[in-house]
């Protein structure tokens, strides 16, 4: 490996080539990499009380609707952009009952630990055994992922299904069969967009040499996710665009950044943010390095990944769509790759090779340097600890108001209402209550009923005033009388 690979060289036989030299750690040493992997999984998930966001509690509601027999309320008041199996698993996970919340963080931190694991083999055949290590070490490491699995978001799930799609690819090659992966893809697809573009990078570079019959697969697979997409999107709404549309409608009205002109700057910060300064120079020395010493065609699944995460980040810019650091996920997941490549690519060459000496001191020089810039940034687990303790008491104090006597007999009087779209979907899913039965006040009559408001000052900038909301809808209409308080939510009420 310490030549160039040719450029005509397939990737089966560099995957071959890997083979002969032990790109992966024995099968013990994999399973027990898993089973670690499970086991912090299971043991978050036991310690912190996370609940889903925002999306996911509305794609419970979604689900739970789709039991009793009824089209999901996609057009309910900022509701958001649904994904169509998520939707589907939440109404898998709807059959338990109201615990499903909890159940989905589970299932979420099973799929980031999926996707450690799984980054761990893709690493492996495209670059070796301890590069692929330490590319699933820079994934556990980072903060972002661990949040999005707490807190229950698609993205999770969606990585893992992505992630072991390209592992498939990297260890079969392009004659070892196509339908696996091509079936995780479209999964992903369901999940979000972003795999539709990867799709398609995979049916293009399957397709020379393909028969008759598996350009038809490939080409279908590469059709299916949008079109069952826009499928759900015509049932539900009438309107085979309703995602996109209403998209980059709620993004407008919710003044959150969009535009081009705003994507370069947003890239550079989200991504620093996703994986860190040091990780993110470690990944374009590998990137440099994979190139130079491997070619492209041996560092293909990485680059794919990169190269179809950057076109779709761009992509949201150009229609209009929030710009928002979930999107560069993808990318971020490859640049792992690579940097772990950069930081242990010399095991892989002969203990005899000079490069591997100056190589290993290199990267002893840059682990010095990283944990030098780490400790400068001082980056700590506390924001994420006080967000995640937010959140909990956040839901615990609306259960708690929800579950209020006073407030429970207040309902006959009319709709519970909070004072914007924020935890709509929450406390419609805890009361198993209709789209007219809970609302926001910026969206509902309210002359009688539930109004439940935040109180004190994080409660209020992050509930009560979310997104620019009217200070009007946080302040009780006359003839409201105050009847119950829990934590920083305070309910009044109003009857005829």
């Amino acid at each position: 490996m310490s030549a160039r690979a040719p450029e005509g060289s397939g990737v089966r036989a560099g995957a071959v080539a890997a083979g002969r030299t032990g790109s992966r750690f024995g099968r013990r040493a994999e399973l027990a990499l898993a089973l670690l992997a499970v086991a912090v999984a299971v043991a978050l998930w036991a310690l912190t009380r996370s609940y889903p966001n925002y999306d996911s509690y509305y794609h419970l509601v979604w689900g739970r609707e789709l039991l009793e027999g009824m089209l999901p309320s996609l057009q309910a008041y900022a509701a958001p952009t649904q994904h169509p199996l998520w939707i589907v698993a939440a109404a898998a996970l709807g059959l338990i009952g109201e615990p499903a919340d909890r159940a989905l963080i589970l299932g979420c931190l099973l799929a980031h630990a999926a996707l450690v694991v799984g980054t761990y083999r893709l690493g492996a055949a495209v670059f070796g055994r301890w590069p692929g290590l330490a590319a699933a070490a820079f994934v556990a490491a980072s903060a972002s992922f661990a949040l999005y699995a707490l807190r229950g978001y698609v993205d999770a799930p969606f990585l893992a299904l992505v992630v072991w799609a390209g592992v498939l690819s990297a260890e079969r090659g392009r004659t070892g069969g196509h339908v696996a992966p091509l079936a995780l893809l479209v999964l992903a697809g369901l999940l979000r967009p972003e795999a539709w573009v990867i799709t398609g990078l995979y049916a293009l570079w399957a397709w020379p040499g393909a028969g008759a019959r598996t350009r038809v697969g490939l080409g279908l697979a590469a059709l299916a996710a949008p079109l069952l997409w826009s499928a759900v999107d015509l049932l539900a709404t009438g309107d085979p665009l309703h995602s996109l549309n209403a998209t980059s409608e709620l993004a407008g009205e919710l003044g959150r950044e969009r535009g081009l002109d705003k994507v370069p700057g947003a890239f550079v910060v989200f991504l620093a943010a996703t994986v860190r300064p040091p990780v993110a120079l470690l990944a374009l020395a590998g990137l440099w390095l994979a190139l130079r010493r491997l070619g492209w065609r041996r560092s293909r699944v990485p680059l794919a990944l990169l190269a179809a995460g950057v076109a779709t980040f761009v992509g949201t810019g150009v229609v209009g769509l929030s710009i928002l650091p979930r999107y560069l996920t993808v990318p971020a997941v490859a640049l792992c790759v690579f940097a772990g490549y950069a930081l242990a690519g010399f095991t892989t060459l002969p203990a005899s090779d000079p490069v591997r000496r100056r190589w290993l001191r290199a990267s002893a020089i840059a682990v010095v340097a990283g944990l030098i810039v780490l400790a400068a940034l001082r980056p700590s687990l506390e924001p994420v600890a006080a967000e995640l303790g937010f959140l909990e008491r956040t839901h615990e104090d609306l259960v708690a108001v929800l579950d209020d006597p006073a407030v429970r007999a207040a309902r006959t009087c009319g709709p519970v209402t909070l004072p914007n779209y924020r935890l709509v979907p929450d406390a419609r899913w805890h009361l198993d209550a209709a789209r007219s039965e809970v609302g926001s006040r910026s969206a509902l009559r309210r002359e009688h009923g539930v109004a439940i408001f935040a109180v004190g000052p994080k409660a209020l900038r992050r509930i009560g005033f979310a997104d620019g909301a009217s200070p009007s809808t946080n302040v009780p209409d006359p003839g409201y009388e105050r009847i119950a308080r829990h934590g920083s939510l305070v309910a009044y009420a109003s009857c005829p």
